[in-house]
């Protein structure tokens, strides 16, 4: 079933690429619950953290769209360095800040710069486009990336708390600023797959959020992010309350088991259903796995529980990008890779904001509200939007079956 990922790799270059490129987006989730994990080991309350994570993260979700349109017009590597440095610096005096117990405009300054981390999966994609472009390859590759983009998401933030539980408070960020580093300097250095900077016929060209499917896409996983930042919060404050604060990286760690062999194995498929169809249906799952969080009274049905929530992600992250790389003209793929992931830096920011806040006014347990009521607000957008998402490419690029 797995040959075609074994395809997909005997490209040169790709091997490298890919791995460098997993690295170094591994802080897209290891940043905001680091941040928040980090301030409140050290003494700061669930909303100050929160807020702190939300303005590094809605910063970064509109800033890496603007970023992702000048690589695309300057190329990777003329971009990629100097943007990176900015972010590496701007965390060291983030954690400096925190350590040294600074004011709190500090904080949100460090946040603010920070901001600056580009798009790692669009840089990827880039490559893989570049690579496979007007081949069936291009599938796998693209099922393969929605799959490493979601374990980053669950993996990276388990890695995240659990160093700075174990170690200490700025552990978390300190490891995502390094493997932010070293990752990028490994993507950067390998010029070979570098996409080339094609120039705009034509005049220029409809920003990707113009388009309705990028659009929708991005609003609903808005509310996908948000699931995530809410069960992180909620776990490390849940399995506080329950005198196993330990047992938080553990417990968002279980989340990538079942999620990631379901996405490894929908990516190996090949389902004959349309994809906006796929999406109703993932979404609508995802709703119903995130009810029992409201039930769990205990740390081994907290873990159960977050498993059960966790099966669904992988397959809501797969069909929404392969939703992209359909409906929108190849033109702007990386700016709309790049929008739709902002939409799930949104979400993450405001589910870390909100569940801070609903944790800390009504307890931990209630944090998981916010996932569920999330979770309706998701398939609703994907609902009233089946449409959009159904029709076929825009802006004048070769039209494709909704399939």
């Amino acid at each position: 079933m797995f040959a075609a990922y074994r395809e997909i790799f005997r490209a040169p270059g790709t091997k490298g690429f890919a791995a460098a490129g997993f690295v170094a987006r591994l802080p897209i989730a290891m940043a905001p619950i680091g941040i928040v994990t980090m301030m409140a080991q050290s003494g700061s309350g669930y909303w100050l953290a929160g807020a702190v994570a939300a303005t590094f993260t809605l910063t970064n979700a509109f800033a890496a769209p603007q970023i992702s349109r000048l690589v695309d017009r300057y190329g990777q590597s003329r971009l990629l360095v100097p943007a990176t440095t900015v972010a590496v610096l701007a965390f060291t005096l983030l954690m400096l800040a925190t350590r040294f117990d600074w004011p709190a405009w500090s904080l949100f300054a460090s946040a603010l710069a920070a901001a600056a981390m580009p798009s790692m999966p669009a840089m990827v994609r880039a490559r893989w486009t570049e690579i496979f472009r007007d081949r069936p390859e291009l599938n796998t590759a693209s099922a393969f990336e929605s799959v490493a983009d979601e374990l980053v998401y669950i993996a990276g933030a388990s890695l995240s708390v659990g160093l700075s539980v174990a170690l200490f408070p700025e552990a978390g960020v300190l490891v995502s600023t390094l493997l932010l580093a070293g990752g990028m300097a490994a993507f950067v250095l390998q010029r070979a797959t570098e996409p080339r900077v094609r120039a705009v016929e034509g005049g220029p060209h409809r920003s990707a959020i113009l388009l309705r499917p990028v659009q929708l896409v991005t609003l609903a996983l808005i509310f996908v992010g948000s699931i995530f930042a809410t069960a992180e919060v909620t776990t490390v404050a849940l399995t506080r309350d329950l005198g196993q604060p330990g047992a938080a990286s553990l417990v968002i760690g279980v989340y990538a088991i079942g999620s990631f062999v379901v996405g490894l194995i929908l990516g190996a498929l090949n389902l004959r259903f349309a994809l906006h169809r796929q999406l109703l249906v993932v979404l609508a799952i995802l709703l119903l796995t995130t009810l029992p969080l409201l039930l769990v009274g205990s740390v081994p049905a907290l873990a159960v529980a977050i498993f059960v929530s966790g099966v669904a992600v992988s397959p809501t992250f797969i069909t929404a990008f392969g939703l992209v790389e359909r409906r929108v003209p190849p033109e702007v793929l990386t700016e709309g890779v790049t929008w739709v992931m902002t939409g799930i830096g949104i979400g993450m920011a405001l589910g870390a904001f909100v569940a801070g806040w609903v944790v800390d006014k009504f307890g931990a347990q209630n944090g998981f509200w916010v996932s569920v009521a999330a979770a309706v607000l998701a398939l609703l957008v994907t609902a009233l939007g089946q449409h959009a998402l159904g029709s076929e490419r825009e802006a004048g690029a070769p039209a494709v079956s909704p399939a």
